[in-house]
């Protein structure tokens, strides 16, 4: 205990008369805006043709997905029945409760809408996406840890955060700092690298590689992270967390993605290969 540190952070930022300003929704416009740029960036390396008008489709369409998938995702996996009595609440966001399984599902399943209206193949998009997503979950777990939620089990590495509260005064581990070091800093240094290749690798290769670096990381995180306490572990054990059945399925999703991809060798279209015009673009006569 005498190592330890004590968690004093007001998750509110900023207080003006009735309008209360909260970390956690910094950190989502933070996360939001560095993922446009970085799509943007992404996509003009790519030589993608993708003006103003479909980023900000996508990212309306991602923002949206992300946050109603996260909602009903927590709500289905995490609820334990709560919502079927209080069905109101499954509205009541100011409550908490968002699932990061939900939030790819309903992220993936926008990203098909702002596919079909920006007119880029589905898959691109998820590539790009892919190479951003780490950005917004790193800001997300400084933000969890902020409120001093989703802690971790207890320990006595000098590095252990006394929470209390709900927690406790027993030093447990920051695990929102070990999500946001692994899922976001780690699988983003990793995506950005495999994006410096011109032409891009082969559309579908980054989201495969993202889920599978994302369930590792996440299934390996949640052993030393505490469940949620109306869940608790799962099948009798003292381990297994829904956090891990979850993320389970996304390795094995991602491991064929990379297979189909890596077979089918489709270019990042709409981008043309290295050297040519935009789709669309005049020629010179």
């Amino acid at each position: 205990m005498l190592n330890s540190i004590y968690h004093a952070i007001d998750p509110v930022a900023l207080s003006l008369g009735p309008l209360t300003v909260r970390w956690y929704g910094i950190a989502y416009i933070l996360g939001f805006s560095f993922a446009a740029l970085i799509v943007w960036k992404t996509a003009k390396r790519w030589r993608i043709n993708l003006d103003e008008d479909a980023l900000l489709t996508i990212i309306i369409c991602v923002i949206v997905g992300v946050i109603l998938g996260a909602r009903l995702g927590y709500v289905v996996f995490y609820g334990d029945g709560y919502y079927l009595n209080h069905p109101w609440d499954i509205f009541a966001f100011s409550q908490g409760g968002m699932s990061f399984h939900g939030g790819l599902a309903g992220a993936l399943v926008s990203g098909c809408v702002a596919a079909r209206l920006c007119h880029v193949p589905f898959a691109t998009l998820a590539d790009l996406g892919a190479i951003a997503a780490p950005v917004g979950l790193f800001f997300g777990r400084c933000a969890n840890f902020i409120n001093g939620e989703l802690w971790g089990a207890p320990t006595d590495l000098p590095w252990g955060v006394v929470f209390g509260g709900a927690a406790g005064s027993v030093a447990r581990h920051p695990s929102q700092l070990y999500e946001a070091l692994l899922e976001g800093a780690l699988i983003f240094i990793v995506m950005l690298a495999l994006s410096r290749r011109v032409p891009a690798r082969p559309r579908g290769t980054f989201i495969g590689a993202f889920l599978v670096l994302y369930g590792i990381c996440r299934f390996s995180i949640e052993f030393v992270r505490l469940p949620d306490s109306q869940l608790g572990y799962l099948l009798g054990t003292d381990w297994l967390t829904m956090g891990q059945v979850l993320s389970v399925p996304l390795v094995l999703a991602g491991i064929c993605v990379i297979a189909w991809a890596r077979r089918a060798k489709l270019p990042q279209q709409g981008a043309p290969m290295e050297g040519g015009p935009a789709p669309g673009a005049p020629r010179e006569g």
